[in-house]
C-alpha cells in the first residue's frame, strides 16, 4: 500500500527528542519557549503560544475574542469538526458559511450571509493549505466588528500576498498533527498579536497558573502560584517542541517538496475533463499539506467508487474534506444552520473529492504508480 501520508522524521528528530528526556525536563519548559520564539519569528508574528494540540489554540483563540454563551460564530462546514466543535467549547453556536468551489474556502460573500445579530467573531480554514483570502474576509469583520481567527492547522509554510500565513490577523492556530508538514506527533501554535491577550491566553493554557513552570522553579526565593480564574491543561512538553525545532529548520524545503510533486500530479492528470485539480489562488501560495482533486460529474457514489477501486490496488487514496453540518453532533440541532441546500458547495466538495498520496520521501515510482492507478480507476468509473 502507497499510503496518503509519511511524516518526515528521522535521525534529528529522534536526537533532539533523546536530549530532551536526558535533560531531566520534559514537561512544558527551555525548549517550549525556543520553538514559540522560532515559529514566531518564521511567520513574523509578535508571539507564539504553544498548546496541545490546534483544537485548544482555536479554543483559546475564541476565548481572546471574547465570544461566550449566546454568541455565533462564523465557521465553515467544510473542515474537519474540531474547528466547530471549538466554538462550542465556549458556550457559543457555530453558524456554517459555504466555501468557494474553487478553492474550498469560505469567502468574503458567503461570510457576510452567514452572520447574525449574534456574531462575535468569524473563523476562516485555509483549507488543506489552500490560503483563504484574508483581506477580503478581514474587510467585513472590520465592517461588522468582529473578531476574526485564521483556522491555520494546515497551512505552515504557506503564504498570503508574499508572507508567511500565520500573521495577518489577531489569531492564527497551526496543528502539529502527524497529517500535517510539520509535525510534533500533537500539538499546536496559537499566534498572537495582542500583547494583552498573549499574556492572559498564554497563563490560561496553565491552568491559569499565575506562574509557569520556568519561573517557578528557577525562582531564588519560595513563592506561591496563584489561579485567578478558570484555566486549562493546553500545554506542550519540551519533548515535543525539540522536534518542532528541527521540523521548522526542515520546512521550506519539505513545502518545496510537496509543491514539486503537486506539480507532477498537475502536468499527468491535466487533460482529464471531468476533475477539477488544486492550483494556487492568485493571492498566496499553498504548502500542499493535501492533494485534493474534485469530480466534475458522478456525484458521491463515484467517488466513492474510486477510493475503493484505488485500496483495491493498493493506493491509500483518502476521502476530501468532512461537511461537518453533517455529522451527529450537528445535523439535528435546531439552533445550528444544517440545512443542506444553505451551503450547497460544501455538500459538493464533501461528497466529489478525494486526497492523494503526498508525502517527502515519495519516490517516482510511487508517484507514477498513483498516477497510473488513479488514470485506470477514473476511467473505469467514468465508463459505469
Amino acid at each position: 500500500m502507497i499510503p496518503i501520508i509519511k511524516p518526515f522524521l528521522g535521525q534529528d528528530e529522534a536526537d533532539a527528542a533523546a536530549e530532551a528526556v536526558l535533560s531531566g525536563w520534559v514537561a512544558q519548559g527551555p525548549r517550549v519557549r525556543l520553538f514559540e520564539q522560532a515559529m514566531a519569528d518564521y511567520v513574523g508574528a509578535a508571539s507564539g503560544i504553544a498548546v496541545s494540540s490546534a483544537t485548544t489554540g482555536l479554543h483559546l483563540a475564541l476565548i481572546g475574542c471574547g465570544v461566550g454563551r449566546g454568541d455565533d460564530v462564523v465557521v465553515p462546514s467544510l473542515s474537519f469538526i474540531a474547528t466547530a466543535n471549538a466554538v462550542q467549547y465556549c458556550g457559543a453556536r457555530p453558524v456554517f458559511a459555504d466555501v468557494d468551489p474553487v478553492t474550498q474556502n469560505v469567502t468574503a460573500a458567503t461570510v457576510s450571509a452567514a452572520i447574525t445579530p449574534a456574531t462575535r467573531a468569524v473563523m476562516l480554514v485555509h483549507q488543506v493549505g489552500m490560503p483563504a483570502d484574508i483581506d477580503a474576509i478581514a474587510n467585513v469583520c472590520r465592517q461588522q466588528g468582529l473578531g476574526l481567527i485564521e483556522d491555520a492547522a494546515c497551512a505552515a509554510g504557506s503564504t498570503y500576498k508574499g508572507r508567511p500565513i500565520g500573521a495577518h490577523s489577531a489569531f492564527a492556530v497551526f496543528s502539529f498533527h502527524p497529517r500535517k508538514v510539520l509535525t510534533t506527533g500533537e500539538g499546536g501554535m496559537l499566534m498572537c498579536r495582542d500583547e494583552g491577550a498573549d499574556k492572559r491566553l498564554r497563563t490560561l493554557r496553565q491552568h491559569a497558573m499565575s506562574l509557569d513552570d520556568v519561573a517557578r522553579h528557577s525562582a531564588k526565593e519560595f513563592v506561591f502560584e496563584g489561579y485567578p480564574e478558570l484555566g486549562y491543561n493546553y500545554r506542550m512538553t519540551d519533548i515535543q517542541a525539540a522536534v518542532g525545532l528541527v521540523q521548522l529548520r526542515k520546512l521550506p524545503a519539505m513545502v518545496d517538496r510537496r509543491r514539486e510533486l503537486a506539480e507532477k500530479y498537475r502536468v499527468a492528470l491535466a487533460d482529464l475533463e471531468d476533475i477539477r485539480l488544486p492550483v494556487d489562488p492568485r493571492w498566496g501560495t499553498t504548502n500542499f499539506q493535501s492533494y485534493a482533486i474534485k469530480l466534475l460529474a458522478g456525484g458521491r457514489a463515484r467517488r466513492n467508487a474510486v477510493l475503493q477501486a484505488l485500496t483495491d490496488l493498493g493506493i491509500g487514496a483518502k476521502r476530501g474534506i468532512m461537511a461537518a453540518h453533517l455529522e451527529g453532533a450537528y445535523r439535528n440541532r435546531s439552533d445550528i444552520r444544517t440545512a443542506e441546500g444553505l451551503l450547497p458547495e460544501t455538500v459538493r466538495w464533501s461528497d466529489e473529492s478525494f486526497v492523494l498520496p503526498l508525502y517527502h520521501t515519495m519516490t517516482a515510482a510511487e508517484h507514477d504508480e498513483v498516477v497510473s492507478k488513479t488514470r485506470e480507476v477514473l476511467a473505469k468509473t467514468r465508463a459505469d
